[in-house]
């Protein structure tokens, strides 16, 4: 026969295991929960320079459109995505800008009568360095970052 007081001291062990077991399932489950959450954030992004024109090619203070070659994985295969970007010549740097409309995003086209960016959806009008003089886009167009090597001016993408 067992006493009372065996029972409540194996009642007590049984309880702390299974305290334990628990502790240790939410431990694993918030690990993993955790790092499938903050994992996006801390992953390393690869900086993709692409070339884009040499510089010989590229106007003074005029948008010139550029289409870039865009190469990524999709599984096992790869895509191979095209986009439009605009590169503006200065006296000291180039200047890259996504010709996305920042209203609602149609695309920019260069008008070189008047010189300036035109959004054809809703009459959005930017400068040549796409900053908005008139119409509904609230901001200027998005600028990629560049560099020149050489000749060669690279994208990032």
């Amino acid at each position: 026969m067992t006493t009372l007081n065996e029972d409540a001291g194996r009642r007590r062990f049984f309880a702390r295991v299974i305290g334990a077991l628990h502790a240790a399932m939410l431990g694993t489950l918030g690990v993993i929960l955790g790092g499938a959450a903050l994992s996006p954030g801390f992953a390393r992004r690869d900086e993709d320079w692409l070339p884009a024109a040499r510089l010989g090619d590229l106007v003074e203070d005029a948008p010139v459109p550029v289409t870039l070659r865009v190469v990524r994985e999709d599984g096992y295969r790869q895509i191979v995505d095209r986009r439009t970007v605009f590169l503006v010549k200065t006296a000291a740097t180039v200047t890259a800008l996504d010709p996305t409309c920042t209203h609602l995003g149609c695309r920019v086209s260069w008008d070189p009568t008047s010189r300036e960016l035109r959004c054809p959806c809703h009459g959005g009008v930017y400068d040549g360095m796409g900053m908005v003089k008139s119409g509904p886009p609230p901001a200027p167009l998005p600028r990629l970052l560049t560099r020149v090597e050489g000749d060669r001016v690279l994208v990032q993408i």
